[in-house]
């Protein structure tokens, strides 16, 4: 099994374009950790800030909602946006904060693939293959996250115990959250992809080995995206923006110095 063709090798990556989104969320987190909003404060209304950052609606309110994944702000309904941090700790993933959820999958995804590789069935396979290629011809973010959490769920299915299927039902929902904050910041699906296709290569070929190692490098991969956008907003190797708002021109800046801190790239769930 290779896993080569989903690390760097010690490649300079190529900057990954920052969305209209990653640009009004860097720029929002950055005035909270400046203390140009104080924990306790409302933010300005959503028709402000379009107007102020130059920005759809819908951009914003994902802008909005990653930046309540990070804790630093809560909605209240009818009366707004508040700041209740100003500092991300541990991002939350409906009702998993993001370290609990990554401990539990390195404790029981990790051996279920092993399990899988031993267990599976020709139809098993079958069903990870099409979940697969579905993926990986899918270009709609929403629908691509829910065959991500579906792809895992196959895998648990796979090892032929009712109880690990079970565990990930349970952090299911948790899991596409999970997907959907690294697709939208870390730019994820495609090398995402690739490591799902190394898993279902090492089940097919029946390898336990290859199937640990193959989950092990996936997780590895959804950490280091996680840790690189809880430290500085973006996945690692991120500096290109598009759009020419207040807000991108901002986060071009920010995003580049990031980079260059950072030293290394960054990499769904």
């Amino acid at each position: 099994m290779n896993l080569s063709d989903s690390q760097t090798g010690g490649r300079v990556p190529v900057p990954r374009r920052v969305s209209a989104m990653e640009a009004v969320l860097a720029h929002l987190r950055a005035a909270v950790e400046r203390g140009e909003y104080a924990v306790g404060d409302k933010l300005p209304s959503e028709a402000e800030l379009c107007r102020t950052l130059e920005v759809s609606r819908p951009v914003l309110r994902e802008a909005l909602r990653a930046l309540q994944t990070m804790g630093l702000t809560v909605s209240r309904t009818g009366k707004g946006t508040f700041v209740v941090a100003n500092t991300v700790e541990d991002p939350t993933f409906g009702d998993y904060a993001a370290s609990d959820l990554m401990e539990v999958r390195r404790h029981v995804e990790i051996p279920v693939a092993g399990y899988a590789a031993l267990r599976r069935t020709p139809e098993n396979l079958d069903r990870l293959t099409r979940v697969l290629e579905r993926m990986e011809r899918e270009t709609d973010t929403t629908a691509w996250v829910a065959m991500d959490s579906l792809f895992h769920l196959a895998v648990a299915e796979a090892a032929q115990n009712p109880v690990f299927r079970r565990v990930i039902e349970e952090i299911r929902d948790a899991l596409a959250r999970q997907s959907e904050f690294l697709n939208e910041l870390g730019g994820r699906r495609e090398q995402s992809d690739r490591e799902h296709r190394a898993i279902v290569e090492a089940l097919a070929d029946g390898s336990e080995s290859d199937a640990v190692a193959a989950m092990s490098h996936h997780l590895d991969r959804v950490e280091t995206t996680l840790t690189a956008i809880v430290r500085t907003g973006t996945a690692a190797g991120t500096a290109t923006a598009t759009g020419s708002g207040p807000a991108t021109s901002a986060a071009t800046a920010s995003a580049a110095g990031d980079t260059a801190a950072a030293g290394a790239p960054g990499t769904g769930a």
